[in-house]
């Protein structure tokens, strides 16, 4: 390799040359990397012995966390012999995913938490979807596209068998931006990134680049148009933002999709909404193998002892009348001297200077963040998405909302965080189960919650993973509903880049069925924009949020401008697990130090490359193969892309 790079070096090097020694003399050589053979899918844990299907003993397993992971978790388990007991805090499952009823002008619809691609490579995810003959429950996209505001023509991207390098072959040849991709073949840093982005492996590939941020790492080096139009749209889709994102987790990123992957990148949508679709037939799947699935419950101790759990104690009942305490942080962007703001997202609250008494900004009619009146004459509270009214003490004004704010206590200060408990909590039974095995499978501030709860001293290696996760930049989900549908010639998911808040465009009212109802009954449109991590310092509030999306949609659909508004919902949350610099050696696996402790989400440490979803899925899969190899059986055989790069350095 130090002998290719002083060739490189040579200013005098002919293209030609440089294709011959990156071309031939390192991929040509890759077995499985041919133009004209797909390379087929890796296998991980696949067990040498012909081991059981099935647990040998009375096997007991809770698992913490209704979402991807842990259905995953819970599905495997409960299907090898192992009871299963599943707890999810909110009404519905399915996490990032999950999805609720909502009514639009007197038709039945259903809200999720935004639309998701699923990708041919995710292969555990849908593996599970065949295992449940659930495939009909989704459908091919045909294609993706990614529209720039300016400087470039849209690209599209098809479905292809073509592996690394050909798929870039492929996509210079179909490219209408590769003349501005900037590419300077006898520039070595530009040779650099095309090194690092043939070349992944694991843990070398983190010992380069996990101390950069992918900002750091490109600055100076990236061809100009190779990171407008692919790494900086497709970095921010990890929903991690360039500047806060360790450029060795892009490298994994990238790798799973796109340089290591050979399915391409059209994608499947579901056919209606994905709790019916994908999060209802798990859930079926669990209970018919006699799993117990709970939600709306809040677990309120975790019983450590010889450094292992012992037991899960929860309570029925939601966070607003549950006497189980939580931990916020500080909201340093919107507190002042006159209120204090603890939280982010949909999940704020207000306490006034030197009081014990908090507010929950929570709107109670479909869960937005409302604000201040902005008249100096009222010190209420105001719903952004669709008009709800309070009073300064969370009392309803004007609807549609029908319950007050919910009110708490602060029952405790550290640093930069409050401790609250409902203010006027419900009594209900405390509930202890014991088990075998323990799989905590919530979303960051989840599992960091579930530690801050701990009766007993926590594993301390284990506890001092958990308090150095970090979560990413927020993200925002705004779905418009307007009373004339419009003309659009890209795909019906379109990446959007070089707005300043909007990241992507669906349009729900061509994609899923009831919505597809909808649109025939009244002629109207649904239309669904994202900001996958944006500054909360750009974008303080919910309000900030909604007319910023609303302003840059009629950029992107300017036949929209005339159109009425019929409805609006937003989704806004922190949760989404965050890769910063430095992260890579401390971020915790699903096998734990606790011998009975596993870990899933898609924040865990993976063997294998995988991102979004499919890591979700995978993290679940890996946590029920790690007990049932503890308990004697056989493991499921899990797959993904090819583990390397096609250069090995």
């Amino acid at each position: 390799m130090t002998q290719l790079l002083k060739h490189l070096q040579n200013p005098n090097l002919s293209r030609r040359t440089l294709l011959k020694l990156f071309g031939v003399g390192t991929v040509g050589g890759a077995v499985g990397y041919s133009r004209f053979s797909k390379p087929e899918p890796t296998r991980h844990q696949v067990d040498a012995l012909d081991l059981p299907q099935f647990v040998n003993r009375p096997t007991k397993a809770v698992v913490v966390g209704g979402g991807l992971a842990g259905l995953a978790a819970a599905y495997e388990l409960s299907k090898r012999g192992v009871a299963v007991t599943l707890l999810e805090r909110s009404p519905q499952l399915g996490g990032k995913i999950a999805s609720w009823p909502i009514t639009v002008n007197g038709h039945e619809l259903r809200m999720e938490h935004g639309f998701h691609g699923f990708f041919p490579q995710y292969y555990n995810l849908f593996g599970l979807v065949d295992e449940l003959k659930a495939r009909e429950n989704f459908q091919s996209l045909d294609f993706y596209a990614v529209v720039y505001k300016d400087g470039y023509r849209p690209e599209a991207f098809y479905p292809s068998h073509s592996a690394f390098p050909w798929n870039v072959v492929d996509l210079a040849i179909s490219s209408k931006n590769s003349l501005k991709w900037g590419i300077n073949l006898t520039n070595l840093k530009h040779l650099e990134v095309f090194r690092e982005i043939s070349s992944f492996r694991v843990p070398q590939t983190y010992e380069r680049l996990d101390q950069l941020s992918v900002d750091e790492w490109g600055a100076g080096q990236f061809p100009q148009g190779l990171y407008d139009l692919y790494f900086l749209p497709f970095a921010k889709s990890s929903l991690n933002a360039p500047d806060v994102l360790s450029a060795g987790e892009l490298m994994q990123f990238f790798h799973f999709y796109f340089f290591g992957n050979p399915e391409g990148l059209a994608f499947n949508g579901t056919c209606e909404d994905m709790g019916r679709c994908l999060v209802d037939p798990l859930t079926e799947a669990i209970k018919a193998n006699g799993g117990q699935v709970l939600t709306g419950v809040s677990v309120s101790q975790i019983g450590w002892e010889a450094n292992q759990i012992k037991h899960v104690s929860y309570q029925q009942g939601s966070y607003a009348a549950n006497p189980v305490p939580f931990w916020v942080e500080r909201n340093p962007l919107l507190s002042s001297d006159q209120m204090q703001y603890y939280g982010a997202g949909d999940r704020l609250f207000a306490i006034a200077p030197d009081s014990d008494q908090a507010l929950s900004l929570t709107c109670t009619h479909q869960g937005c963040s409302v604000h201040k009146e902005v008249e100096a004459s009222s010190d209420g509270f105001i719903c952004p998405c669709h008009g709800a009214a309070y009073d300064a003490s969370g009392q309803v004004m004007s609807g549609p909302a029908q319950e007050n704010l919910a009110q708490f206590k602060v029952i405790a200060r550290a640093d930069q965080r409050v401790q609250l408990i409902a203010a006027n909590p419900t009594p209900v039974e405390t509930v202890t189960i014991e088990a075998d095995y323990y799989v905590l499978a919530a979303d960051i501030p989840g599992i960091q919650t579930l530690f801050s709860l701990a009766d007993g001293e926590p594993h301390p290696t284990v506890a001092t993973q958990v308090s150095q996760l970090q979560v990413a930049d927020p993200f925002a989900v705004a779905r418009f509903w307007f009373d004339r549908d419009f003309e659009w010639e890209q795909s019906l998911f379109t990446s959007l880049s070089g707005y300043r808040l909007t990241d992507s465009i669906t349009l729900y009212h061509r994609i899923q069925g009831d919505y597809q109802q909808w649109a025939a009954e009244t002629g109207g449109s649904v239309v669904e924009l994202h900001a996958y991590c944006y500054k909360e310092a750009e974008f303080p509030d919910q309000q900030a949020i909604l007319a910023t999306f609303e302003s840059e949609l009629y950029e992107i659909v300017p036949a929209l401008q005339g159109a009425t508004m019929l409805h609006r919902e937003l989704v806004n949350q922190k949760n989404f697990a965050g890769f910063p610099p430095g992260s890579y050696p401390n971020r915790p696996e699903t096998t734990t130090a606790a011998p009975n402790l596993l870990f899933a989400g898609d924040w865990v440490k993976m063997p294998f490359p995988c991102g979004l979803m499919e890591r979700a899925i995978s993290s679940g899969l890996l946590a029920a193969n790690a007990i049932l190899q503890q308990e004697g059986a056989a493991r499921r055989p899990l797959m993904s892309v090819n583990p390397e790069g096609v250069i090995k350095i």
